[in-house]
């Protein structure tokens, strides 16, 4: 069984920061990318910012420049740190991987969610 917990959201003023971390946990035998998605207030969730297992990032235009992406493979852990925070980035966050585990004698790889946690933004 895999899980992924996300911690680090919470309420802060516009033009602060936040760090939010997932670790992923279980039989785990490998993970590729990583990702952070949000869902604001009447909206569709959309990815925010992706990384690969070697480091490789992708960004919306939305964020380039404010939040950046990194991941611990050691502690099978993605991270987003988010400065100059505005009151639009408000929306429930949530933690995405693509990991591999073992089904019998098979790698299988299989998409997880994080169970969300909210940032708030006020302005």
């Amino acid at each position: 069984q895999v899980q992924l917990v996300e911690s680090g959201g919470g309420l802060v003023q516009a033009g602060g920061s936040l760090r939010l971390s997932c670790t992923a946990s279980g039989s785990i035998v490998s993970i590729n990318a990583m990702a952070w998605y949000r869902q604001g207030p009447g909206n569709q969730r959309e990815l925010v910012a992706s990384i690969t297992h070697d480091g490789r990032t992708t960004y919306i235009d939305s964020v380039k420049g404010r939040f950046t992406i990194s991941r611990d493979n050691a502690k099978n852990t993605v991270y987003l740190q988010m400065n100059s925070l505005k009151p639009e980035d408000t929306a429930v966050y949530y933690c995405n991987a693509d990991i591999n585990t073992w089904r019998g004698l098979r790698l299988a790889t299989n998409t997880y969610w994080g169970q969300g946690t909210q940032v708030t933004v006020s302005s």
